[in-house]
């Protein structure tokens, strides 16, 4: 059915619409609301609840939390587990150097941190933003960016439900809803659908390094009460990967005997055949943390990727009519692998531009104080120290690129950097090599109690997805897809998805037998790396309809 034979979209009108109910979207509508109470605010989230799309470590410093709600620590909140010890490692095979302390760069240091279930913090702040009169509509993917008649943005439009594969509405169809605002925030997390169309649409990466990411895997266990140690927050690098690809673990302890394991793979590398949800299980196996889960049980599982660029790589974050926030922006700070704050801050700054536009009568216009401000803000400080981490270990490898990394780090906490500001180069689809250039990689197989398959960890995500509805995993072109990320790369999409969502099927055994591309869209957990690493930008993530996706259990 044409567009034109549909019905009219019924449409809402705000003040202020945010898209994406994760620590950003809340804070900049909670902080909305302390200023002008009386503006009318709408938060869309595509999980079917606040939190079920929420994956984060996750060690979180609480300086924007005591900023936004100076008295949380005298209420009951999900924020319970300071961090006590700090532990730093640098893994070879069976063996473990621990990093003196003494020898992190101070914004290394954990302490005044605390460990928690970013779910479960989300789903407390959204209380808090309700009370204040937010309005949250849970189960709505944003669709579409909705422009005025100057090319402003005026909204979004969320997506039509109850369409068919075929793209024939079914008997169950419902028009999507305009949610119209005087200005629109984008909070989706990294890699955002509609951010990525806006930084296209605007060339707001002009004169900006390219965006760079990391996939980052995560388990919660259950642990035996003997091995846990609330308040212990470890760090890893080094194996199981080698030199030149970048990467690390956490182990954070806190809650009912929970820990939260997982691994950080930057989407740099080159090796086809390598698996980040494979390093990952082999990881696990290390003498370092394997005594840890030895009688415990794993009780959950999930993907998603994590912005790295930085400070080189935040694009222009404001536009006519709206603004990036969060990790839509790239404010994540990748040697602390901590985002929460910044994400929080960067929601709360713009909140505080956005309602100086509103008291002024403004609506539609470019919030350019907000582009003006973000450097010069704690978010800006804080990725101005750590711009060169980065860089400098893809350039130099973990050995050597980790050390002069904190050398830097040191030398900006006094005021100066030894290497001024280094680009980051090529983006990570253009990473990788031929298959004919790499070995293959041969990975032990799962024994399911310390170690897993794809299947049975997406099981514990709750994923699910509307089977009849149009595969949100857009194809551009089927040919190139054979001809290049089969015939080149050895197909690598079967690898660095760590939810078995695509597969090369051989059909037709003997001469004539060839290979199709499957997508097994139902499994996927929007970790986004395929829109991220696929080497021809071949595959596009668009959001399925609302509601579908994991369902994290206070991961």
């Amino acid at each position: 059915m044409m567009d034109a034979e549909l019905p009219d979209r019924e449409a809402m009108e705000f003040d202020v619409v945010i898209v994406g109910g994760g620590p950003a979207g809340l804070a900049a509508a909670i902080r909305l609301k302390q200023l002008s109470p009386d503006a009318s605010v709408v938060v869309v989230e595509k999980g079917a609840e606040v939190g079920a799309h929420i994956l984060s470590g996750a060690c979180i410093d609480p300086i924007a939390i005591d900023r936004l709600l100076p008295g949380w620590r005298e209420e009951d909140t999900p924020i319970r587990t300071p961090v006590t010890e700090d532990r730093f490692y640098m893994l070879f095979g069976q063996r473990a150097l621990k990093l003196p302390n003494a020898f992190m760069p101070p914004l290394m240091s954990n302490h005044g941190a605390f460990i928690v279930s970013l779910g479960d913090v989300c789903k407390w702040l959204a209380g808090k933003a309700e009370a204040l009169g937010v309005e949250i509509y849970p189960g709505f993917a944003a669709a579409e960016v909705l422009f005025g008649d100057k090319g402003e943005v005026v909204g979004v439009a969320t997506g039509d439900m109850g369409v068919g594969r075929d793209g024939q509405p079914k008997d169950t169809f419902t028009r999507g809803m305009e949610l119209r605002g005087k200005y629109t925030l984008f909070a989706e997390g990294a890699r955002g659908h509609l951010g990525k169309r806006l930084i296209a649409r605007y060339g707001l990466d002009r004169d900006r390094e390219p965006p760079k990411f990391g996939i980052g895997i995560k388990e919660l266990w259950q642990v035996a009460p003997e091995q846990h140690r609330p308040g212990l927050v470890q760090h890893t690098f080094g194996w199981p990967l080698d030199n030149k690809t970048g990467g690390g673990s956490f182990l954070y302890h806190y809650g009912d005997n929970l820990v939260a394991v997982g691994f950080v793979l930057h989407l740099n590398y080159e090796n086809p055949y390598l698996s980040p949800f494979e390093e990952f299980q082999r990881f696990k196996t290390h003498p370092l943390v394997r005594d840890t889960f030895a009688g415990g049980k794993r009780i959950g599982y999930g993907a998603r990727a994590i912005t790295e660029g930085g400070w080189q790589s935040v694009p222009k974050v404001a536009f006519p009519g709206g603004a990036l926030i969060g990790d839509d922006a790239g404010f994540l700070n990748v040697p602390r692998i901590k985002g929460t704050h910044n994400a929080m801050l960067s929601g709360m700054l713009a909140a505080e531009h956005t309602a100086a536009a509103l008291a002024a009568g403004r609506a539609g216009d470019e919030l350019a104080d907000y582009e003006n401000a973000w450097r010069g803000s704690d978010i800006g400080k804080d990725l101005w120290k750590v711009r060169n981490a980065k860089p400098l270990w893809s350039q130099f490898g973990t050995a050597i690129g980790i050390g002069l990394g904190g050398v830097d780090m040191w030398t900006n906490t006094l005021g100066f950097s030894l290497f001024g500001t280094r680009r980051h180069g090529k983006p990570d689809s253009a990473c990788l090599k031929p298959a004919a250039s790499c070995r293959p990689i041969a990975y032990p197989k799962p024994d399911g109690v310390l170690t897993f398959d794809r299947l049975s960890s997406v099981y514990l995500s709750n994923t699910n997805h509307e089977e009849d509805q149009p595969v949100h995993l857009v194809l551009a072109d089927p040919g190139l897809q054979k001809a290049s990320e089969h015939d080149v790369f050895d197909g690598p999409s079967g690898r660095y998805c760590p939810a078995g969502v695509y597969e090369w099927v051989r059909e037709d055994d003997g001469p004539q037998s060839r290979v199709r591309f499957q997508i097994n869209a139902q499994n996927c957990v929007h970790c986004k790396t395929c829109d991220i690493k696929d080497p021809n930008g071949n595959i596009t993530w668009v959001a399925p309809e609302g509601g579908g996706g994991p369902v994290y259990p206070s991961m």
